[in-house]
């Protein structure tokens, strides 16, 4: 059986090569990290505006327009306006590179064979844990954020 200590080392090992693989994923695919990672929140949350993507990176209002303006100017992302206020800019996905699905297929290519060998009822159970995962941590980050914001 399993200790504590063991569990967390296991769930921290995996942690790190997921940050390690999307690390050397967006530097293959001409990324930096921050770019690569926007590019993937645009993708699975659709339009943003350009201040709810200085929270979610924790940038600068001025890094978050330099990251928007280095992103746009290679066709990644295009700029809008928020039907509702003219004044807040909206950021889409515009054309993703190409390098990032070939950067990703071969762990895309892994996962799925892992995920394959499960039964589809264990199945079920790892993607309500991803799902539960990724909601744990993005409010963990939330109050990472807002601890710093008030902090400044």
């Amino acid at each position: 059986m399993s200790t504590d200590r063991d569990r967390s080392a296991v769930f921290r090992r995996y942690l790190s090569a997921m940050v390690l693989h999307s690390l050397a994923s967006a530097e293959a695919a001409g990324l930096n990290a921050t770019d690569y990672f926007v590019l993937n929140l645009l993708d699975l949350t659709g339009p943003l505006t350009s201040g709810q993507l200085a929270r979610w990176t924790g940038l600068s209002t001025g890094a978050t327009t330099r990251m928007i303006d280095r992103l746009e100017e290679r066709g990644h992302v295009r700029r809008g306006y928020d039907p509702a206020d003219r004044r807040k800019v909206v950021v889409e996905l515009g054309k993703p590179p190409k390098t990032v699905d070939r950067a990703v297929a071969g762990a895309r290519r892994r996962i799925g064979a892992v995920i394959g060998e499960y039964a589809e009822a264990e199945q079920e159970i790892l993607f309500r844990y991803f799902a539960a995962a990724a909601t744990a941590y993005q409010e963990s980050t939330e109050e990472l954020v807002g601890r710093r914001a008030s902090m400044s």
